[in-house]
This record gives structure tokens, C-alpha cells and sequence, in this order.
């Protein structure tokens, strides 16, 4: 049996172990050099076991420690502490990273931590930072201020009460009252984050950006100082051409003079004194247009009685006293005694004029569906129990107040009104056109004219009986409106007609031509405004959104590291 002795293996291992721990220690403890003075004096009552180094006429002091060189008019050196504090027009250099300027220095060696004050200028190859006292953490490459600071680069100037340079990252956190000052913006912050090398912002707090024609605000968001352009989200909002841009998340690119929004907008129109509301919205300033999709509800605010208006796309276009609003597919307005549906609407500001239409037909529609099925795509307006159809529909609004005025459906106008005292019975009024008159708001009187036909159900005032159902056609007629029902019909013209007994009169005889009854269509509250399938639509997102506020999420994270 061979035995192998452990004494020298273990005695290896101690030995190896020692020299390693030595060398270790000697590297964490590099003492700091003295590479130059122009004399040497020591005083062991003020300064014991220190040397104090001065300047000459031809040499100023000059230490040096693990790269980092520092000349100054005078230091006291305290060599078994590794340690130094030294005065007057001290100048710090390490490398091509680090230029420092201030009146007085103290370092330690040990911990490679130096504590810089008065007049301190710190300097690297993107920006100059100025304040009255700087400390810098060599072995974390990290300096920082605690009472106040400016930086400049080439166009900016950045003021803060605290704030750190990471110089490894290149990238400064600026703490507390936060002012950036630019000859194109102002930037006013709680916490920013500024990247040298590349000019990027991050923003984590409440945050104004004001340029020459926008202003932006944003509780946490990002900011392309050098190109202008930016994410934005929590309580965001942006200024831009007279629009007030709010939404989950927002993008701005000034060069482009565009801006995004998404999820929760709101659009504010702040001359006309409209918003309009969705889930996605891009604006063009150029253009001075914007477009909103996803549940899109533009809002007319008028003090007694504002207007609604939701389709699958909204468009606004043109400067504000000119605005036109345009909607496209499944249009549905709502406002008090007032709501209609149609495939698109157009709405002018400037006139007061807004038009609904429907989807044109083609040639081969226009010959083959029967005037019902025309009516059933034609746009559509209730008014109380009245409800109104044709070809197009014109209301046109006073264009300050922004109130109702008037009414104009052209072509195939027909009125329709449930009988309310009798069962699946339809008072229908039809013509050519239709010219309607808004007292406050309200419909009062509805002329018909050209081609006028009408049926009408008759009851005795007193019994309420059913006295004849009133078939008639005419030339025009007269409609006045009260409590949102039609209450009196006054002919220009005698009409031609026979009032029949109920019995008299078959079913089928009481429907004119193109008649349709669409009361399951009526939009009775701005509720009502969104269909199922609208209110179904999952939110969007901005593709890339995500991936550019993640280094926000990855930088919140440091912050609640330190």
C-alpha cells in the first residue's frame, strides 16, 4: 500500500493562498505617488505624520494614483493613511475621460473616493459640469453633486439641485427642479435621465418640454433632444396646433410634425370648442389634419346641448376656423330630441353646415333594389317619435353658437311616426324635399314639398277613438311639432284624398311606397352611440411602443436599486 503524505500539498495550498491574499491587497491598496513639488515641509502640531508639498516658481505639486493625476498650489499628503487634501487651482486628469477644475481636493486612496469643492468644473468630451462641491466615486466611476449643478454641452444648458454622472453609462441622472434650457425647447422636470452620447431623455415624474409651436407634459416618458421626437405616457398630454393631445401613451416627432396617441385619447379642438375621443389618433400638423379610430366620439360642446358624433373613423381637417370634421362607416350623432345614423358624415365648421350620407349605389344597386330597400341604407334622423329618411340630410347650425337652425333632407324625403294609440299603425308623410326649422334646439315645423304624400290616422279628441285613416297627396305641406310629436298638418295646396274607415282600408294599402320602419336602429343616449361589436374591440397599441419605453422600466429599476 502506497502512502502519500498531505503536509506539502496543504502547505502549497496555505502558502498560494497567503502570496494571493498579498497580492490581492497590495493591488486594492496601491499607494499614491508624489511625482513632483517644488518643496517639501512637514508639521507634526498641525499636520502630524503628513508632508506638506508647495509649489515653486517652476513646479507645482503634482500626485498620482491608479491613472488619475492632480496638480495643485499645495497638498498635505498622509502617506500610511493614503490620503491627501490639496488647494489652489487644483487640476484633476484621468485619461482622455476625466478633466476637473476646482479650488480645493481631498482623496483617498483606499477608497478611491475624492471630495472636490469651490468653483469645481467637471469636463469630459460631450459636457462641462459646474458646482460647489463634487464627489466622485472612482471605483464605481460615478460623480455626483448634492446641492446644485450646471451642465452645458454645445446647445443645452441643464440645471438641477442633485444630481449623478455615470460615466460609464455616459449618462446623467439631474434630481429635483430640473430646467433644460435649448435654443428650440425648455424642459422642466422632478427626475431626468440624459444619455451624452446619444442625447436621449428619460423622465420619471411630472415633466414640461415647451418648443417654439408645442408643449408637452408627462408623469414618464422619453425625449430625442437631438431629433426632437419622443414617447410619453402616464397623465401625457401634448399642445400642438391649437389641439390638445391626452392618451395612455403618446408619440411626438417635431421634424416630421407628427403625433400619435393611443389607448384612452382625447382630442381637444381649444378655438372650436370640441373633443373628440378613441383609442388611436394620429395628427398631422403640416396637413393640420388629425385622424382618430377605435371608438372614436367626436363631441360639439354646446353649454345646453352638445353634439355626438362616433363612426369607425373620424377625420379633422384644415386650420381652426375652418375646420371640417369627416366620418366614415357606421356614423351615429346624438344630441338631446335629436339622433340619426348614415355611412359618412361631413361636417364644416366655418358654415355650420353638417351633411349625412349614405354608401353610393351603383348602377346595377340603383336598378335593382326596391325604394324600401333604398330607404334602409338611406341616411337617418329621429327626432322625439318622428323619424326621417332621404338620400342626403343637411343641418345646418348657427356656425358661433353652434345651436340648430335648420333642416334639409333632398330626395326621397319621407317622415314616419309610430301611431302611439294604435297597434303596428305608422303615420308617413313623403316628398321630393324636406325643410325643417330648430327653435332652441328643438324641431318645430317640417315642410314638405313636391310630390307630397301622406297617410294619417285620424281620433276623435274626446274618446280617442279611431275616426278614418287620412290618404292624401298634395303638392306641399306643413308639419308644426310639439313635445316631439306632430300636431298639426297645414296643406298650401287642397290635397287629393279620402279619409277611410279602418275596415275599409286594406293592410296593405296603408304603407306608402318606400316605407320602412327602423326603430330598432334609434340611438336613444350616448350609450347607444357604440354598437357591440365597437365596444368589443380590444385596445391597440403602437407597434414599437413597448420596446422603446422598455430602458424607462429598466431605469425605474436602478432607481429603486439605490
Amino acid at each position: 500500500m502506497k502512502i502519500i503524505s498531505l503536509k506539502p500539498i496543504l502547505l502549497y495550498s496555505i502558502l498560494f493562498m497567503l502570496v494571493s491574499n498579498i497580492t490581492v491587497k497590495a493591488q486594492e491598496t496601491k499607494t499614491i505617488e508624489i511625482k513632483d513639488a517644488g518643496a517639501f515641509n512637514r508639521d507634526e502640531i498641525r499636520f502630524p505624520g503628513a508632508n506638506i508639498l508647495s509649489k515653486n516658481d517652476t513646479k507645482r505639486v503634482h500626485l498620482f494614483h491608479e491613472g488619475m493625476d492632480v496638480w495643485s498650489d499645495r497638498a498635505v499628503f498622509y502617506k500610511q493613511q493614503n490620503f491627501f487634501k490639496a488647494y489652489g487651482n487644483v487640476v484633476v486628469n484621468q485619461g482622455d475621460t476625466i478633466e476637473m477644475f476646482s479650488n480645493y481636493i481631498e482623496y483617498d486612496g483606499n477608497k478611491r473616493f475624492a471630495v472636490t469643492k469651490e468653483n469645481v468644473v467637471l469636463k469630459n468630451p460631450e459636457m462641462t459640469l459646474e458646482t460647489d462641491t463634487l464627489y466622485y466615486n472612482r471605483n464605481d466611476e460615478i460623480a455626483f453633486y448634492e446641492t446644485w449643478g450646471i451642465v452645458k454641452d454645445s446647445a443645452s444648458v441643464i440645471k438641477s439641485d442633485r444630481g449623478r454622472f455615470y460615466m460609464k453609462q455616459k449618462k446623467y441622472r439631474f434630481l429635483t427642479d430640473v430646467e433644460i434650457t435649448n435654443p428650440e425647447y425648455d424642459i422642466n422636470s422632478l427626475q431626468l435621465d440624459y444619455y451624452t452620447d446619444i442625447d436621449h431623455s428619460y423622465f420619471y415624474g411630472p415633466t414640461t418640454i415647451k418648443g417654439e409651436d408645442y408643449d408637452i407634459y408627462c408623469e414618464r416618458g422619453f425625449y430625442d433632444t437631438k431629433n426632437k421626437k419622443g414617447f410619453f405616457i402616464k397623465n401625457s398630454k401634448i399642445l400642438y396646433n391649437n389641439r390638445i393631445i391626452e392618451g395612455d401613451s403618446l408619440y411626438f416627432n417635431n421634424p416630421l410634425n407628427y403625433a400619435a396617441a393611443t389607448n384612452n385619447i382625447k382630442l381637444t379642438d381649444t378655438v372650436n370648442n370640441s373633443v373628440i375621443l378613441g383609442h388611436y389618433a394620429e395628427i398631422f400638423k403640416a396637413k393640420d389634419s388629425a385622424m382618430i379610430t377605435r371608438n372614436p366620439i367626436a363631441i360639439s360642446l354646446v353649454e345646453t346641448d352638445s353634439l355626438y358624433i362616433h363612426a369607425d373613423t373620424l377625420v379633422a381637417i384644415g386650420p381652426p376656423e375652418k375646420r371640417i370634421i369627416k366620418g366614415f362607416y357606421d356614423v351615429r350623432i346624438y344630441k338631446k330630441d335629436l339622433s340619426g345614423k348614415a355611412d359618412s358624415i361631413h361636417v364644416n365648421k366655418e358654415t355650420g353646415l353638417t351633411k349625412l350620407f349614405r354608401k353610393p349605389l351603383t348602377k346595377r344597386q340603383l336598378q335593382r333594389l326596391t325604394p324600401n330597400e333604398i330607404s334602409k341604407k338611406n341616411p337617418i334622423l329621429w327626432s322625439g317619435e318622428s323619424q326621417m329618411t332621404g338620400d342626403v340630410i343637411h343641418l345646418i347650425s348657427n356656425a358661433k353658437t353652434e345651436e340648430l337652425d335648420s333642416l334639409k333632407i333632398l330626395n326621397n324625403a319621407f317622415v314616419v311616426e309610430k301611431d302611439t294609440l294604435g297597434v303596428d299603425n305608422y303615420n308617413q308623410i313623403k316628398g321630393i324635399n324636406l325643410y325643417g326649422k330648430f327653435i332652441e334646439n328643438t324641431l318645430k315645423t317640417i315642410h314638405v314639398i313636391k310630390n307630397t304624400e301622406m297617410i294619417y290616422y285620424l281620433y276623435d279628441d274626446d274618446t280617442q277613438d279611431l275616426v278614418g285613416i287620412d290618404k292624401s297627396i298634395c303638392s306641399a305641406l306643413q308639419m308644426d311639432i310639439e313635445e316631439n310629436a306632430i300636431d298639426q298638418i297645414t296643406y298650401f295646396t287642397e290635397p287629393e284624398g279620402t279619409v277611410y274607415p279602418e275596415k275599409e282600408l286594406p293592410k296593405n294599402a296603408r304603407q306608402l311606397r318606400g316605407f320602412v320602419w327602423r326603430g330598432s336602429e334609434k340611438v336613444n343616449s350616448k350609450e347607444d352611440l357604440l354598437s357591440e361589436s365597437d365596444t368589443s374591440i380590444p385596445s391597440v397599441i403602437i407597434k414599437g411602443v413597448n420596446q422603446e419605453i422598455d430602458p424607462i422600466e429598466k431605469e425605474n429599476a436602478n432607481i429603486s436599486k439605490e
